[in-house]
Formats: C-alpha cells, structure tokens, sequence
C-alpha cells in the first residue's frame, strides 16, 4: 500500500511540469520493418520506388531528429532473413515484396549513413531465436536456416526457432552478427526474442537436454543456455570491436518482486531468461526491457531492474501502442508519467514501441516530446565499463559568417586510437563561456567532420557564442574548447549606413579596423553605429567589454 501512496505522490509531482531533462540519456525507438510496420511501405521494385523507399526512411529519421531522438534500433533480422546482402541469410520480402529479392542498394548501410548524418545512433535490431512459421519457411526454400543447419532448429507449435540447447546455436547467431559488426559502421546489436518460445513446457528439447543436460535440472539448464548465447555473442562482438553497444529486449518482468507479484508471466520463470544475471555477469551493456504495462505492473518492476542494473543502463521499453484506441486506449499521461519515473529514478533514457505511434502522433505524443519531455538534445551516456579515457579536446575554433549562416571550423582532437575516432558535438550560447553541462546549450552532436554549418535566421539578432568538445565511440566527452567570438553580433542596415547591434551590458567599445589592422572606426558600444563613411570591403569588428577583454568577428560591406 505504501508503494501505491509513493507512485500516486510521484505523479502528483509530476503534474507540476517542472521536469529537468538530463545532458546524458537514451532516446530510443524500435523501426519495425517486418511486413512494413513502420518501414518501408513502398516496395523498391523500380529505380523510382527505390528512391521513394529511401526518402521514406529520411522522413522518419528527420521527424525523429527533430523531436530530438538519439537512437534507432532498427529491425535489421526479422525471422532467419535481413534487411542486407548477406552471404548466410537471404533478403526478407518487406523490402520488395518478394522473399530473396534484392532491393537494388543495401538499405542497412543507408540507415547508418542517414543516422549518422543527423547525430543519431543506429543499433541493428536481431531477432534472435524464432526462424518463422511454417508459411514463411517455404517461401525461404534451400536457403532457410531449416534446410542448411537443420540440426539446430526445432518446430514447435506450427513455428520454427532455433534449438537455444545446441551449441552450435550461438556459433550460427554469432556468425550472422559479426558480419554485421564487421561490414558495417553500427553502433550496437538489440536481440530480440533471446530466449524460449512462449509456453515453452514441451518445447522439443528433450534430445538436446539428454545429450547436453549433465544431469542439471531442466530449468536451470535452459536458463543457463539462454545466458551462454549472450555471454557468446557479447565477448564475441567486443573482441571485434569493443565499442559497439550490446543490449537486449527481455521480457518486462523479471521475476515477482517484493513489491508486487509478476502475475504468472515474468523473464525468468515463463521464458527462461535470466536478464538479471546477464548484468550481473556484465555481458550487456543496456537491457531495454519489454515494460508494455501501465500503472503497478510498470513502476514496482522498472525499479527493480534498476536496484539490479549492476551498473548497467536500464532503458524501459514503454508500449506506447496502448495508446491506440483500437488497442487498450490509455491517456496520454500514463507515457507521460512513465518518462517522468524513470528520469526521477536514474533509469537511462526511453524506448518506444513502435515508431509510427510516434510519427503519427498519437493522443498528440510526438507533440508533447518534441515539446517539453525531449526540447532539448541529449548525449548518449558513456560506458566507463569499457574505456573511461576522453579523447583530447578540439583545438582552435574559428567562425565566419556569410550572410545569415555561421560557418564554423576546428583542428581535430588527437585520439590515442586511430580506430575509434572522435566525432564531435557543438554547444551554443549567449553567455561566454559556453555551459556545456547544460542541455538547453548542445547544438549538434555525432559531428563526423571538423566543420559545422549554423544555419542563422535573416534579421535576427544575437550575441551566442560556441564551444566544442570530442567525444569517442564509448561515449566519454573531451573537456571544451571555447569560442568567444560572437556568432551574430550584428546587423548591418539596408542602405548600408548603419551597424545594427544587440543590447549588451557587458560590451563598451567597438572598433573597426580593415585587414591590415587600420583602425576606420572606433566608438562607445551603442545599439546603432553610423558606418556611411566606410568603402566596400571585408573588416574585423572588435567588441571590448567592461574587463577590458576584447572579441573579434569579421563582416563585408558591400555598396
């Protein structure tokens, strides 16, 4: 009862509005692309439809950067066949309509490319253990994992899935991952389904468990092959390249809590997955469990993950498809209070299922992040567990303007590892120096080069400044360097005769020299400073403030 009275106190809270977005978090969101769910829902049969498919992809990753996403676990295996030219598992029809059909471009290697262009990270989504009905299989003929390994697949309950107790199991998945992890520039493997099907009292296992079982009883046996195929597939990818983010999607309940019973349907008793050990054993690096509930069947079981996190991140799957009315219809602010939770709770960010609930904005959700839960960005959180070195900070910004846009540029951090090369994030203010631990600052993230484009609004006038910082492959950020040039300092009137400039309280001369340092202006700082004596041509602006300290910025004239 007492836990009842702390949940309704929390979301009392929580109607104040006055939530503190955090600078580190994951915002993530499952893309389904099995029969087209979220994408593609055209089929790339013709150059023209390859392309309508591909912008397609662009629409949502664009409607999710601007709602400030960070992650995309996009479904990249679906039932024994991908979304990539593989050389193990064929095509999966949602790409084209037909099973085997190559789409004409590889759609994985597009994703990456479009996430990293927007700062976002994309994580290939793996179902791991369910290989698809009978229907499906048929239509993957000779090149089904059924006909090529079918030692290690198992029917059971007109389905096919692998057989999780042969160990030949996890050398297969793994073989599937690593030519994922090896050919692609990914950020992280989700498994999906890495456990047993569901009811799984007669799953036909019984040959495996008398050739492997050693006398173990039948559950622990099962539960420990589920963990075997993770801590495989985990210090597999990390030999390969340490950086990329293993994670899992179990189910939402672990096991009956002292807090609330899991009602009959839990990870650890139901489908054998002992999640909470895999923490424990420090094999994932985040559990994105499946928590498609709503009030004590969420808060108590999000908790305990938490209090058994291990030091892992705990990002909760939120079932945000429940806000449909065709589905249970929850409002609006059952979501609502559930990013509220985690965030006052120290859970490491959000995932949604599934994409379309948000783009479609339903019960008005796309509206309320974009607008409050997620109006500022967010950085991913580090993984100290696996390197807790920064990388070297950027080194000599600087800034020129052209017209309305801001052109930014650095000299790039020196990594001590060339292969994990830093990308770098841009922070805004208009107050020097620029906070960086401050969310409400960060401007742009993932940036691969060491340039930046601002893109300036006509007419609007403000005093920002810019700092930089790298930040690597395992998250750990670079102290900043600052630029204390203002971005747009000024404005320079249509006739040409006038500097426009922002009130300040801090600045009290300006001066005006040409590029050979000859000073043709010099005045009290004041909001309009006549210029109608000055020719065309290119000047540097020197602001002074009331310590004495000057900044720079150049502008052109032109009559």
């Amino acid at each position: 009862m007492k836990y009842k009275y702390l949940f309704l106190l929390l979301f009392s809270f929580f109607q104040l509005k006055s939530e503190a977005q955090p600078k580190n978090e994951i915002r993530a969101t499952w893309l389904t692309t099995i029969y087209g769910l979220d994408w593609p829902t055209v089929k790339a049969t013709s150059p023209a439809n390859i392309n309508k498919q591909k912008a397609e992809l662009c629409n949502i990753l664009d409607n999710l950067k601007a709602a400030n996403f960070n992650t995309i676990l996009l479904q990249t295996r679906l039932r024994g066949d991908v979304i990539y030219p593989s050389s193990i598992e064929t095509f999966n029809e949602t790409m084209t309509g037909k099973s085997g059909s190559s789409p004409g471009y590889d759609p994985l290697a597009f994703a990456i490319e479009e996430c990293h262009k927007r700062g976002m990270e994309c994580h290939a989504w793996m179902v791991s253990i369910p290989l698809g009905k009978e229907s499906h299989v048929k239509e993957l003929g000779k090149n089904s994992v059924i006909r090529k390994h079918p030692q290690i697949c198992k029917r059971y309950q007109g389905e096919w899935f692998l057989d999780p107790g042969n160990p030949a199991t996890k050398e297969y998945l793994f073989s599937v991952i690593k030519e994922v992890v090896t050919r692609y520039d990914v950020d992280g493997i989700n498994l999906d389904y890495i456990r047993y099907p569901d009811q799984p009292k007669n799953f036909p296992d019984k040959e495996t468990y008398n050739k492997y079982g050693k006398g173990e009883k039948l559950d622990n046996w099962r539960r420990e092959n589920i963990t075997s195929i993770v801590r495989y597939l985990y210090d597999g990818v990390k030999q390969l390249k340490p950086w990329v983010k293993m994670s899992s999607s179990p189910i939402g309940k672990y096991k009956d809590t002292s807090r609330y019973p899991s009602g009959g349907w839990n990870a650890y008793h139901t489908v054998y997955q002992d999640a909470q050990e895999w923490l424990r054993e420090g094999i994932q690096d985040i559990l994105f469990p499946m928590m498609y509930f709503n009030g004590n069947n969420f808060y108590p079981f999000a908790l305990d993950w938490q209090e058994k996190s291990s030091g892992r991140y705990i990002v909760p799957g939120l079932g945000i498809y429940f806000l449909d009315p065709v589905e249970k219809n929850w409002p609006l602010s059952e979501i609502e209070r559930q990013i509220f939770f985690t965030r006052s709770h120290g859970l490491m960010g959000q995932a949604y299922y599934r994409t379309s609930y948000i783009l479609n904005n339903t019960k008005h959700l796309y509206s309320e992040l974009s607008g409050y839960h997620y109006a500022c960005p967010a950085l991913q959180p580090d993984m100290k567990w696996m390197d807790n070195t920064p990388p070297s900070s950027p080194d000599k910004i600087t800034c020129n303007h052209v017209g309305s846009t801001t052109l930014l540029s650095w000299q790039p951090a020196v990594d001590n590892d060339p292969v994990n090369k830093p990308t770098y994030i841009v922070y805004a203010s208009n107050h020097y120096p620029v906070d960086t631990s401050n969310p409400k600052n960060l401007l742009a993230q993932g940036i691969r080069e060491t340039h930046y484009t601002v893109e300036g609004k006509p007419g609007k006038i403000r005093n920002q400044y810019f700092a930089v910082t790298a930040t690597d492959r395992f998250g750990n950020e670079s102290l900043a360097v600052q630029l204390d040039a203002p971005k747009e300092t000024f404005q320079i009137s249509e006739d040409s005769t006038l500097l426009i400039l922002p009130h300040s309280e801090d600045l009290t001369e300006i001066t005006i020299t040409d590029l050979t340092g000859r000073c043709v202006l010099h005045s009290e700082y004041k909001e309009q400073v006549a210029i109608g004596n000055m020719q065309s041509g290119v000047y540097k602006v020197i602001f002074t403030d009331f310590t004495g300290k000057t900044h720079f910025s150049t502008t052109m004239l032109a009559r």
